[in-house]
């Protein structure tokens, strides 16, 4: 027993794991995210636009829709997801369960604030993110960590606030930092203290934990195989019922959606429910200004179509309580029609 004991102990850390997650973060970041927005920037100051509005095009068939929609917004968006499968399994396999403990799992604010730290450096648009806040759920974060990371990563992005300085204005860009940080922060706190987990034995941070047996390629391939199949189909679905949907969620009627509370309430809900790439509430914005609609629902939508969206709370169905899900969204309404609001004192 002794022996076997002096033998568990004397197993060396296996440091190759760590750093070979963290050059497949930087490298995969840097070609997906950094070195593209890098360039991206320059042209949002130059001409003050990023591109057209992804619902530029008014189909009036839901089918055409949705096929046009969906091929516009996977083309935009598919490097990203594969990104985040990719590291929403290697989390699993390769960062030590007590590291993500003691930094993530605490279910208190530090675990929240370190959550919206760590999104910092991601930019990814929520259905992008969810593979690897699923992953990272399955190492057992906290759900207040989890939420903070993944509402972080679209609504805290720097890049985004530094194309929306470009082309809306900077005025836009320090509400949207503002607004932002606290909706992260105060909407993945209330969703902790509300929303009580399944019992789960609880090791303590000041332990090490036996990290799960086997070869690290038979380990990841399960993990890659459960997360792809648990997010991906749904999301895929997902996206086209909402490609047929923006028919009516998103009419184009000049002049239509004015500074009235009626369009606030109804543009942060819908603003909920909508998917985009990322940043692309900026062209959405954009083009819906020029046609007429007020500035309080277009802050409304800042704050809830890069927040949420309904296929990114479906493909984490499985990773959370459904109450936490349905609150969240909530919320995040709640949060855009208040910001929103502020434009009509």
């Amino acid at each position: 027993m002794t022996g076997q004991s002096s033998s568990q102990a004397a197993t060396p850390f296996q440091w190759w794991k760590p750093a070979l997650f963290f050059l497949v973060v930087i490298m995969g970041l840097w070609y997906v995210k950094w070195q593209p927005y890098y360039g991206k920037a320059f042209t949002a100051a130059e001409t003050h636009s990023i591109g057209k509005s992804i619902l530029a095009q008014a189909d009036t068939s839901p089918i055409k829709a949705a096929w046009d929609y969906a091929l516009v917004y996977f083309l935009a968006v598919w490097k990203a997801a594969v990104l985040g499968v990719l590291l929403g399994s290697l989390i699993q396999v390769l960062i030590p369960r007590h590291w993500l403990l003691r930094t993530l799992g605490q279910p208190r604010f530090q675990g929240t604030l370190l959550g919206t730290l760590f999104a910092l450096p991601g930019m990814m648009c929520t259905c992008c993110a969810a593979p690897v806040v699923a992953g990272m759920r399955r190492q057992r974060v906290s759900m207040g960590g989890a939420l903070a990371f993944w509402m972080g990563n679209p609504l805290l992005n720097p890049a985004t606030l530094v194309f929306m300085g470009f082309v809306l204005g900077w005025y836009f860009a320090f509400i949207r930092l503002v607004a932002g940080l606290i909706t992260v922060l105060v909407v993945a706190s209330l969703v902790q203290k509300m929303v009580k987990e399944s019992a789960q034995p609880a090791a303590p941070v000041d332990i090490d934990i036996p990290e799960p047996q086997g070869s690290f390629l038979t380990r990841w391939g399960k993990a890659l195989w459960q997360l792809f199949w648990s997010t991906i189909p749904v999301y895929i679905l997902a996206v086209l019922i909402l490609g047929a949907a923006r028919v009516w969620l998103f009419p184009h009627a000049d002049g239509a959606i004015d500074n009235t509370i009626l369009w606030v309430i109804a543009m942060a809900v819908v603003g909920c429910l909508f998917v985009i790439p990322t940043a692309a509430e900026i062209p959405i914005v954009q083009t819906l200004m020029m046609a007429g609609m007020g500035m309080a629902p277009a802050l409304a939508l800042l704050i809830t179509l890069p927040a949420v969206s309904l296929p990114s709370l479906v493909m984490l169905r499985q990773t959370f309580p459904a109450k936490a899900l349905w609150l969240t969204g909530a919320l995040v309404a709640v949060s855009g029609m208040i910001t929103g609001s502020l434009a009509l004192l």
